[in-house]
């Protein structure tokens, strides 16, 4: 059983006991428990359900397992002109465990 699910602008394949990670979510802690709403497409023994847009009634119940960052850095450099600049970005992202599927 699999599920696709919409959080933001970005679409993920969600499948039970599996960890997803997704964009930032204001204000959680590990541990906490989430309730995805937006399932677009649900696949379950061979039947597959297609929303339009959403799959009524259906929900992944989540739980945040971790905050993995990455740092990427961004260096501008011109050669004799006594000018560099150096920029660091980290994107919020959270680990979730999908608990269950609700179809």
């Amino acid at each position: 059983m699999y599920a696709i699910f919409e959080d933001g602008s970005r679409q993920y394949r969600a499948e039970q006991g599996k960890s997803v990670i997704i964009d930032f979510r204001a204000e959680v802690k590990e541990g906490d428990k989430l309730e995805l709403t937006s399932i677009l497409f649900l696949s379950k023994e061979g039947n597959a359900k297609v929303g339009l847009p959403m799959v009524e009634g259906a929900k992944i119940l989540a739980t945040v397992v971790g905050f993995p960052r990455v740092k990427t850095m961004t260096q501008k450099f011109r050669r004799r002109k006594a000018s560099k600049r150096l920029r660091g970005h980290t994107q919020p992202h959270i680990r979730v465990m999908i608990d269950e599927i609700v179809g």
